[in-house]
């Protein structure tokens, strides 16, 4: 099948790969001439486990191609993914004016039909106005009897885990009440649908809903334990054997319930935030995912408020070693990551920081340039000489493991601070080290 996608970011290049690997034709098309270019050379813009070897051998293939030709790329798919970004706006809704933007690129350059597939994390109700949009230009153009479609076709990719998650779905939601579509997009997925029925087809509405609420959904535990290890330091109880004792419960389950530094990155913070708009749209007061942001926002300060506390409340020439920057392991991605609140914060407070992580080390240099209170470092080792102490911000496997007679000897202070609980208490203080976790009594 000959496909077109349209945004060649997380999802548009992840999505174009893996179906490129299967079997169909694909031509992602993006305004970013340099982009573009650099994937044609085999230079992946993003970090994500599988991805490289996926697009290079797909590419060589001539099965994934890309362009900046729009009209070229939609002449030659039947279906036209758009898989552009919707990022917040001022007032924390979706700013659908790339979606927008593709859709009306489509209409005014397609001669025959077309289904578009909206892939964006989109609000409810964007489907329509894409459609109305779509058919004005063609009525405008004089073809308004040219057929087209406008599906939902949501993505839940994890990034970090994203092509695993591609090519092993776990279901695929396709909004639409047209029997063609339906057919068209069974045949897409069909190479994913092989084992067991994983395609969920649903009304066009209730598809693009469904992606906001799997995401507020998620959220949502992990605000949830993140207060209840709160509550679990006032309490002297330990929120890990806690999280172990509710995990257990098939009702429950042990994912995104680990305690931490709050949820960070491009999907939960933008959606959950983009929902309470859309409710306020309608005149439906929130409640439950206000509270989950305000928990979040609350929960990137526990690592420099446990700091502040510890050092008397002045933390004027302190240096920190952190580890880990992106919002969480296997992306480089540091979009609302807990370790900006925190590092800016011990910057405000006129501490400085010695930092590293195995991936964001690049993306943490674009985002704060040169700066006299950072230091990034080669290695996690590099990061511990001269500093008054270590945080732990992102559980990389890496992280997991270490000497803490060496973490002993390198630190001013024999302190850790850890927002992801990787040690056991007990072990650390056997070796002379203090140890604050989330939702654990001191050692």
């Amino acid at each position: 099948m000959n496909l077109t996608v349209f945004g060649i970011g997380y999802v548009g290049l992840v999505q174009a790969a893996v179906l490129a690997e299967v079997g169909h034709n694909v031509i992602c098309v993006d305004v970013d001439a340099e982009k573009v270019q650099r994937l044609k050379d085999g230079i992946i813009p993003i970090f994500e486990p599988g991805l490289e070897d996926l697009v290079k051998e797909n590419h060589a293939a001539g099965r994934l191609t890309f362009t900046t030709d729009a009209a070229a790329a939609i002449k030659h798919g039947r279906i036209q993914i758009s898989a552009v970004g919707t990022p917040p706006g001022e007032d924390g809704s979706a700013d659908l004016k790339y979606v927008l933007a593709v859709a009306e690129t489509i209409a005014k350059e397609m001669t025959e039909p077309k289904i578009i597939v909206s892939k964006s994390t989109v609000p409810v109700g964007t489907c329509d106005k894409l459609r109305k949009r779509v058919g004005e230009i063609l009525k405008m153009r004089g073809l308004e009897v040219l057929e087209f479609d406008v599906v939902s076709n949501p993505e839940f990719l994890k990034e970090g885990s994203a092509v695993a998650d591609c090519q092993r779905p776990d279901r695929i939601v396709i909004g639409t009440q047209s029997p063609v579509s339906e057919q068209l997009m069974r045949e897409l997925y069909e190479p994913f649908n092989r084992h067991h029925e994983k395609i969920i087809v649903m009304d066009i509405r209730s598809a693009e809903f469904t992606k906001y609420a799997a995401n507020c959904m998620l959220a949502t535990k992990i605000s949830f334990i993140n207060e209840m290890a709160c509550l679990a330091e006032h309490l002297g109880a330990d929120i890990e054997e806690v999280r172990k004792g509710i995990g257990s419960d098939p009702r429950i389950g042990y994912h995104f319930i680990y305690p931490g530094a709050g949820y960070g990155g491009s999907c939960f913070p933008k959606d959950v935030r983009a929902l309470i708009k859309t409710a306020e749209s309608v005149k439906f007061d929130a409640t439950m995912l206000k509270a989950v942001e305000q928990r979040n926002n609350t929960q990137k300060s526990v690592l420099f408020d446990k700091a502040y506390q510890y050092f008397g409340g002045d933390l004027r020439g302190k240096r920190f070693a952190l580890w880990g920057l992106a919002f969480k392991p296997n992306t480089d991605d540091m979009r609302e990551a807990p370790s900006r609140v925190l590092m800016e914060a011990l910057w405000d407070a006129g501490a400085s920081v010695s930092a590293y992580d195995p991936e964001a080390m690049a993306e943490c240099q674009n985002i704060y340039g040169q700066r006299d209170d950072l230091l990034l470092c080669g290695t996690k080792e590099a990061a511990l000489r001269g500093a008054d102490a270590l945080m732990i911000v992102t559980e990389w496997k890496n992280f997991r493991a270490t000497s803490f007679d060496m973490l002993r000897e390198a630190l001013a202070t024999p302190v850790i601070f850890d927002a992801r609980n990787l040690y056991n208490p007990k072990t650390v203080a056997r070796h002379g080290l203090e140890y604050f976790g989330i939702g654990r009594q001191a050692a």
